[in-house]
């Protein structure tokens, strides 16, 4: 082989660039400007600060937050266990339970919570005479009862969906080798394949649980008086600009709170795999 050969044939590193990366200046320059808003909040809230303000409106704070965490809590709950037949007839090869299903699914997913809050509440409520024929008037009169079906319905549509991919993430040898052991379909879902899927769900239901928190917000339009609807009267009360801050620190916290708990949940759950 000649030398021009045996020079060809080197592959010459591609040339070092000097300096940083422009990503990484972008990532500084980003990082920084939040640091500035931060500090710039933090900066208001101690030259704005009220204590007649706070003392007076932090019981109702306290008391909204319950009532969002509270609505939340039961809406994830009823969505969970409603999400299951939603599911499984997802997955079903019965092309009228999966059509049904699809409908449900694609109507609570295509349009906005708000507008099936106030489907529920403003337009159920106008068949008062039909509801209390029934009986079911003293239900949906009430903005809370009307706000706890809205986000149920909701989040079972998305808690399906999430629980069906899970599901069906898992390779289908785990059914195919349950069944060479003589194990029927539903001690192989129960013990083999939700397990696994759990772990794979995990993120997304905390996700969900998390837009649940921060949509939950659209309930004091019908006045249900949560931690936003709290914050609504502080400030018609008030005119003070912070009450809106405290909230969004609020449901800051909450939120920060929650990933940071999930997170840690999935270390404890995901320990073996990382052996």
């Amino acid at each position: 082989m000649t030398l021009a050969a045996e020079t060809s044939a080197i592959e010459i590193p591609p040339p070092v660039e000097r300096g940083w990366p422009r990503e990484r200046i972008l990532g500084y320059v980003l990082l920084g400007l939040w640091a500035a808003a931060g500090l710039g909040i933090v900066a208001y809230l101690v030259g704005a600060w009220n204590p007649e303000l706070f003392d007076r409106w932090a019981p109702a704070y306290l008391s909204g937050l319950g009532v969002t965490l509270t609505l939340v809590a039961i809406s994830i709950a009823l969505g969970a266990i409603l999400s299951i037949p939603i599911a499984y007839a997802r997955m079903s090869r019965n092309p009228v339970l999966s059509a049904c299903a699809y409908g449900y699914v694609y109507f609570f997913r295509g349009t906005p919570l708000l507008a099936q809050t106030f489907l529920i509440y403003y337009g159920l409520g106008s068949f008062r005479p039909e509801l209390q024929a029934l009986g079911l008037w003293g239900f949906f009169r009430e903005a809370w009862y009307c706000a706890v079906l809205a986000f149920s319905l909701n989040t079972a549509a998305y808690q399906a969906e999430i629980l069906r991919g899970a599901i069906e993430s898992v390779p289908k040898g785990q059914w195919e080798g349950a069944a060479s052991l003589g194990m029927h379909r539903l001690p192989t879902l129960w013990k083999v394949i939700l397990p696994q899927a759990l772990i794979v769900a995990l993120r997304p239901y905390g996700n969900e649980i998390i837009l649940m928190i921060k949509g939950s917000a659209i309930v004091a339009i019908i006045t249900v008086p949560d931690l936003m609807g709290q914050t609504r009267l502080a400030f018609s009360r008030s005119f003070d600009f912070q009450t809106y801050v405290w909230a969004a620190l609020i449901y800051l916290a909450v939120v920060e709170t929650l990933r940071h708990g999930i997170d840690w949940i999935e270390r404890i759950i995901t320990r073996h795999l990382k052996r």
